[in-house]
């Protein structure tokens, strides 16, 4: 179990989060930002007896998740008391195992990174070097150094390099996010592509020995595309993820799709040319392993457009409202990518005679900590019912 400032910092299950009726309060809580909302608007907009709200906040108030935010005027009557979420009152771990580095962050209730962390890494070099890796990383970023691991280097929101974040009262848990296929549902790795070793790994059980806290292990697109709808993106959109590999999450109709056996987004690997290059999986052709080859090659712009055919292929299939860009490889050219496919969705809308016109292609806004911000929301947006966003 961690400890912060020699007290034990608690589990997720504290008992006013059980209910649906808190989860709707909270994330109103949540919304409302600094300004606050009073017991009166929350009823209003829960549909929730104002004895019920006054229950639940009371509740919140004790455990120090909510706090007065001040006197709002009244149409009539004496001034409403307004509350707010207090977001240093948990916080949440995310993080990111890519094939060549790990990225962590430590995220208030708010969603607001106060620490981040990111080092080298080789997925391929083991469970054991890895799961080593995630508690000395997840440790430093509480500045608790549990199990042996130290501050480190930081970078951001952590501050200068050695600084350690304080005031974490509960940590929540800790979220994982890595390349697929995988089992969310039991955290166990399947047969990650170019890294076999890995399959049947019970990823999630081996993290939450180690580090005394919940665990929660989920591919690193659908965690993006969580952070995203969480974030404020509506409607039907896919996050389409290049970076060591391709992957795409999905969220539609506002809930993460992840499929009947948590497979979904296994985007990179649609064959798109019979007698193309080999790729990792068996395939080949695929639209990760033509978009590598391109990028190997220093062709970011035919790289763009094979990640274009696929993002038509799978705007057609799904018929969603807009396709969002992220993962280091974006970044590091992020107009050379939006424009390119763009180009390529909007001359397929154009030949199929689009009468409202292509599907949006835009960049992401998390950045490059996209996923590792996702991760963290594995933990937190299921406290304000919005586990599937």
């Amino acid at each position: 179990m961690y400890r912060t400032n020699g007290a034990a910092t608690g589990g997720a299950n504290l008992p006013s989060l059980r209910s649906h009726n808190t989860a709707l309060v909270l994330d109103l809580l949540r919304t409302a930002g600094p300004e606050g909302i009073s017991r009166l608007e929350l009823a209003e907009r829960t549909g929730l007896t104002p004895q019920a709200v006054s229950k639940i906040t009371a509740r919140l108030r004790a455990e120090g998740l909510a706090t007065e935010a001040g006197r709002r005027a009244s149409t009539g009557g004496k001034p409403r008391t307004v509350l707010r979420l207090v977001p240093g009152a948990g916080h949440a771990i995310g993080v990111h195992l890519d094939r060549d580095e790990l990225r962590a962050v430590l995220v208030d209730l708010d969603g607001t990174v106060t620490a981040q962390r990111r080092i080298p890494l080789d997925l391929g070099a083991g469970a054991d070097a890895v799961v080593d890796a995630v508690v000395r990383e997840t440790g430093g970023l509480l500045g608790d150094g549990a199990e042996g691991g130290g501050a480190g280097p930081s970078e951001g929101g952590g501050g200068p390099q050695g600084t350690r974040p304080n005031g974490v009262r509960t940590l929540l848990g800790v979220g994982v996010a890595l390349p697929g296929p995988l089992d969310h549902d039991r955290g166990v790795l399947h047969r990650v592509t170019g890294f076999p070793e890995w399959d049947g790994f019970p990823l999630r059980d081996a993290l939450a020995r180690r580090l005394g806290v919940p665990v929660v292990v989920d591919k690193d697109t659908n965690a993006a595309a969580l952070g995203l709808a969480v974030g404020g993106e509506r409607g039907s959109f896919a996050y389409l993820h290049l970076s060591t590999g391709l992957g795409a999450g999905l969220v539609l109709g506002g809930t993460v799709h992840r499929g009947a056996r948590t497979g979904a987004g296994e985007f990179g690997h649609q064959v798109v040319q019979l007698d193309g290059p080999p790729c990792p999986c068996g395939n080949r052709g695929c639209v990760e392993a033509l978009c590598l080859a391109a990028i190997d090659h220093g062709d970011l712009p035919g790289a763009a457009r094979v990640l274009g055919v696929g993002a038509a292929n799978l705007a057609a299939l799904l018929d969603i409202d807009r396709v969002l860009l992220g993962g280091r490889t974006v970044a590091g050219a992020p107009e050379v990518f939006v424009r390119g496919v763009a180009a390529v969705l909007d001359d397929r809308a154009r030949r199929e005679g689009a009468t409202d016109g292509a599907v949006p292609v835009t960049l992401a806004p998390a950045g490059a900590r996209g996923v590792a911000e996702g991760a963290a929301q594995l933990l937190l947006a299921p406290l304000f019912g919005r586990a599937e966003g």
